[in-house]
């Protein structure tokens, strides 16, 4: 009697979750198609700064007076482009979108002397692009200063190498998965989200909108027992966060078609496997949110009451998985306590590929299940005085 009675509490719940289909539908919006949309963004971006450096144009304004400086961007296949008139008010309204470099008018006679001429490249904070072309024109006038001091040396009869006391090589340990994490750092944040905003519609609803409505009251005089309510519309709620989670993490798939960056094409890799991982990851979180929320809610009198009561979960919850961006030290085994916050360092390791022992999963999990019964006792004993009263 008491597994029936929490079947039909949980479809009933379901079917109320289901029924309100402007908001599923703004949920599902929300929560679905969001995440693509910003990895589409991202990759125009990464694309756009792409297709600038492979352009390896610069603008300069007068290099008539420096043909030595031409000549070494002619033969590192550089395209001079003269600087346009009012440069400077361009750059200042984020108009012009590559820096300018400027040659002083006596450039060959300082260079004639041995005295270094002063480059200056003009940029503007402001303006992004600008900012992300300063590098490439940076690294540029590098190797002209060291051609030109090779040079020097040569014409002396000093090899060059005799000044280079050591020679520094990188060696990047990062697997081609481990590079593509970087890319999909933002793939654990909304799938986090999704769940949250998947439940919380569902959890105020089926606990301060029945008050608000007044059918909670004639659930509560039902024989069912209180726990088995409580039970029903918890599966309910946590069964439409996971869904909301689910194709959430699906929609990922056909978002990386409209991926326009060759680069994040070739690292981004979040393919069936990865999204059943999260989705496997997140059902614990699913759970204990979905607890936290009916219990955050079940005192409310109104749903608007309610909503402002969420407002701190939704705030921790977004709040959380940023403690691995603040934190230099790394990722620390308390981490793994933390609900939300766990979830976040866990799917970032199946990003990189890297295995999942029981010994990490197992705390994760049991700080789920403590707070979601934590939080359940609790509606329990609320919706126990409730029928009382």
């Amino acid at each position: 009697m008491s597994g029936a009675a929490v079947l039909a509490v949980f479809r009933k719940e379901l079917q109320d979750a289901l029924r309100d289909r402007r908001t599923l539908l703004a949920v599902l919006l929300s929560a679905v198609a969001v995440g693509p949309l910003v990895l589409a963004l991202v990759g125009m971006l990464v694309g756009d700064i792409e297709r600038r450096a492979e352009a390896r144009t610069v603008l300069v304004a007068g290099i008539e007076r420096a043909p030595t400086l031409a000549n070494y961007l002619a033969r590192q296949t550089w395209e001079v482009r003269p600087a346009p008139a009012g440069y400077e008010d361009a750059l200042r309204r984020g108009r012009l979108g590559e820096p300018v470099l400027v040659v002083p008018a006596d450039f060959e006679s300082a260079l004639a002397r041995g005295e270094p001429p002063v480059l200056e490249i003009v940029h503007s904070a402001s303006d992004q692009r600008a900012q992300a072309g300063r590098g490439r024109v940076q690294a540029l006038l590098r190797g002209f200063g060291q051609e030109q001091a090779a040079l020097r040396l040569a014409m002396r009869g000093v090899a060059p190498a005799a000044l280079e006391i050591v020679r520094v090589e990188e060696r990047d340990l990062a697997d081609a998965a481990a590079r593509g994490a970087q890319m999909a750092r933002l793939v654990p944040f909304f799938v986090l989200m999704a769940v949250l905003y998947g439940a919380l519609n569902a959890a105020l609803d089926t606990t301060a909108g029945e008050r608000e409505r007044g059918s909670l009251e004639p659930l509560l005089m039902t024989p069912a027992p209180r726990w088995a309510i409580v039970l029903g519309k918890w599966a309910a709620v946590a069964a439409v966060g996971m869904l909301i989670a689910l194709l959430a993490c699906l929609s990922f798939l056909p978002g990386q078609w409209l991926l326009r960056s060759e680069t994040m094409s070739a690292l981004f890799r979040f393919g069936i496997h990865e999204a059943l991982a999260f989705a496997a990851l997140l059902l614990p979180l699913a759970g204990a949110l979905s607890a936290l929320l009916l219990a955050v809610a079940i005192r409310c009198r109104s749903f608007k009451e309610a909503q402002a009561s969420a407002t701190i979960v939704v705030m921790l919850v977004s709040v959380l998985p940023m403690v691995t961006l603040f934190n230099q030290q790394g990722e620390q085994r308390w981490h793994l306590w933390v609900p939300a916050l766990a979830q976040s360092a866990l799917m970032g390791r199946v990003l990189e590929g890297a295995p999942l022992p029981w010994a990490d999963l197992l705390p994760s999990l049991a700080a789920c299940l403590l707070l979601g019964a934590l939080a359940l006792a609790y509606v329990a004993r609320v919706l126990a005085r409730s029928a009382v009263r």
